[in-house]
């Protein structure tokens, strides 16, 4: 088991009033103190045996409790202000999501956060399930931080009112010198190691600008993965998140739901009756839906809601709008950067002669990069067929084989020959020479002589 200086060190997600409490806690373990955990629990007036609690059943439906600080196991932090063992929660929920009697899964959540490590691995495992069976997250309290973590892993969100709390995604660690406390002690630690990042922090000594930067830069890494997790499991990109509910902000109300951290409000006993009808709250497509529970309130004045989901509310786009701007900001936003990947992909498959016809389906709105292909190669097919088809109307007619296989006319040499044997005169001309007349024909076939006329 890790010791309690390495818990309160490590990066927390936890609200900031609440981590003043476990420091104080640890405090006063450093100092020495004996925590009398029995004075204490005459004090707050409740008993500080805060057993793990397994899940109930309610009409079919599986409500798990995540209350107090958040931590991979039970300690004492948790046993004196009460808390929730990511572990064993996990075991429990994973055990009710198995349980064929179970419809649905409920996690009631009233948590300021709590410790880091354990919590990324149970909201895993709640996203792991969902399309299986509805999973509901709600809190009539405080939703925050690694409670905030594990709730966003739901299919949808709900929050009783509007002085509910949620939010707080960022995380913190702390360094505590405890070399002067020690000293007043007439005690002196000196640690031995080996591998410069071992204890490149030790609280028995003041911090150093490396140890500082070693922390920070696994704050960072924590808080980037909390932030690209609530993203991936609320539907949005990073940068929504970044802008519209990160950066450790606590959002009130309606506030949470205008953020697009929650979907709507409601009431534990709606949710469980809704889903004990058989209402889905979009676990059949795995995501977050966008539309909201209404609130409606009594002649007593009390809050009484339904949860309903999207498929039974009617919602245009104006009233998404109007209702869930975040939402309808991400879905736009979204909307349009799936359009631009469309189009590249479109254009992509531009083969030349074919410009017009790449445009056209680049900008229709619909046509996938695939299609464009198919669309590209019938149309040069086509256009490769009707090219052949006027090459073949373009060429000249073939000659007709002789079918008269007589005697042909002499030609070339045996015609000069027979020319030259039966004229006397040109004999005389030329000597008698039929070698000499030859070659005076051919010169004057090639036109390389020339007979000059009087």
């Amino acid at each position: 088991m890790a010791r309690l200086v390495d818990l309160v060190c490590a990066p927390w997600a936890i609200t900031p009033a609440m981590y003043q409490e476990v420091i104080g806690i640890y405090n006063r373990h450093v100092r020495g103190e004996k925590i009398d955990l029995d004075g204490l629990s005459a004090r707050l007036g409740r008993p500080l045996k805060n057993e793990p609690k397994g899940y109930e059943m309610v009409d079919g439906v599986a409500v798990l409790p995540i209350e107090g600080v958040i931590a991979k196991r039970m300690n004492l932090l948790m046993h004196i202000s009460g808390g929730t063992s990511t572990s064993y929660a996990a075991a429990e929920f994973a055990r009710a999501m198995e349980d064929p009697q179970v419809k649905a899964v409920v996690l009631a959540i009233d948590s300021p956060g709590g410790a880091v490590d354990g919590t990324q691995e149970f909201a895993n495992v709640i996203a792991s399930y969902r399309g299986t069976k509805p999973i509901v997250a709600f809190t009539d309290g405080m939703m925050a931080s690694a409670a905030y973590w594990i709730g966003s892993a739901a299919d949808r969100i709900f929050i009783s009112g509007d002085t509910t709390q949620v939010g707080s995604i960022g995380v913190v660690a702390t360094h505590t010198d405890i070399s002067g406390a020690e000293a007043q002690r007439g005690v002196k630690t000196t640690e031995i190691t080996a591998g410069k990042f071992k204890r490149i922090a030790s609280q028995y000594g003041t911090l150093t600008p490396e140890g500082r930067a070693y922390i920070q830069e696994q704050v960072d890494a924590v808080y980037s993965a909390f932030v690209s997790d609530v993203a991936k499991f609320r539907g949005v990109d990073v940068e929504t998140v970044l802008e519209n509910m990160a950066e450790g902000r606590i959002f009130i109300g309606r506030a949470a739901i205008e953020a697009g951290l929650v979907d709507g409000v409601s009431t534990l006993d709606a949710i469980i009756n809704s889903l004990a009808e058989g209402e889905t709250f979009g676990s059949d497509s795995g995501k977050a839906a966008v539309s909201a529970a209404q609130n409606q309130t009594s002649e007593a004045g009390a809050a009484s809601t339904t949860a309903t989901s999207h498929k039974e509310n009617s919602m245009d786009i104006e009233t998404l709008k109007a209702e869930h701007p975040a939402v309808f900001d991400a879905i736009k936003a979204e909307g349009a950067t799936a359009e631009r990947q469309r189009i590249q992909d479109v254009l992509a498959q531009a083969l030349p002669g074919h410009e017009a016809l790449i445009q056209t389906l680049a900008f229709d709105g619909k046509t996938t990069g695939p299609e464009a292909a198919s669309a590209v190669l019938a149309a040069e097919r086509k256009a490769r067929e009707a090219k052949l088809c006027a090459m073949k109307e373009d060429a000249p007619e073939p000659a007709t084989p002789s079918t008269d296989f007589g005697a042909s006319a002499p030609h070339g040499e045996e015609a000069w020959k027979a020319e030259f044997e039966a004229n006397e005169a040109l004999r005389a001309e030329f000597g008698g020479s039929l070698s000499a007349y030859l070659a005076y024909k051919k010169a004057e076939a090639k036109g390389t002589i020339r007979i000059a006329t009087k």
